[in-house]
Parts: C-alpha cells; structure tokens; sequence
C-alpha cells in the first residue's frame, strides 16, 4: 500500500487529504470534508491533469505574443511535450479569441485556443 498527502484545491476550505493506493487503484480516502474533495483526491493519485496555459508567437500582428490554452485539462505527463509543439508554431495574425492554433495536440482530441484576439 502507498500513501499520499493532498491538499484538496476544488474548494477554499483547503481540507487536508490522505489517500491509500493499493497499486494504481484508491483504496481508502480520509481527510475530505466533502464528495468533491474526495473525487479531486482519487483524480490527482491516479491520473492528474492540468489545463495547460502559455502563450504563442504572432507575426504580422499589434501584438507578438497571443495567450492560449487548452480547452480541457491534459495529462500532467505531456505537457511538456506539448509545450514542445506549441513552440514549433508561429501564428499569422488576425487571430480571434476561441480560434482553434493547434488542433488535437498530441492525438489527446484536445485542441489549444487562443484566449485573446490580435488584429493585424
């Protein structure tokens, strides 16, 4: 059995999480004051994802750089290795807040957007 020490971020309260893996399975769950904290608990010990935010070059535009991010969270293992494909792009200007810059990153079926609009 492994163990492993959370602190819940689902809600304020900050509730302090234990929880015990038998393998990749949970086995026990404590420390959770509600069913969200329990459920963010079990997500982040088996499979932990992040909604991956950065920025992307912009030629041609008012501005050189365009905020982006992903439309669902992606595994926290690639997002280096999505950031690596993000960085072989330069985008053309204009660009239109919920435009979709790289389709189906990593064959993940999650595209990332753009989270502001650049005119040329």
């Amino acid at each position: 059995m492994d163990t492993r020490d959370l602190i819940c971020t689902v809600c304020p309260v900050g509730c302090s999480i234990t929880v015990t893996l038998n393998g990749k399975e949970v086995h026990d769950i404590k420390g959770n004051s509600c069913k969200r904290g329990a459920e963010y608990a079990a997500a982040e010990s088996t499979n932990p994802v992040r909604t991956l935010t950065t920025s992307m070059r912009v030629v041609n535009g008012k501005s050189r750089m365009v905020p982006v991010k992903s439309q669902n969270p992606l595994p926290k293992g690639l997002l280096m290795d999505c950031m690596g494909v993000i960085n072989q792009y330069t985008l053309k200007a204009p660009i239109v807040i919920g435009e979709v810059v790289v389709k189906n990153i990593l064959n993940t079926g999650i595209d990332i957007v753009a989270t502001s609009n650049v005119s040329a």
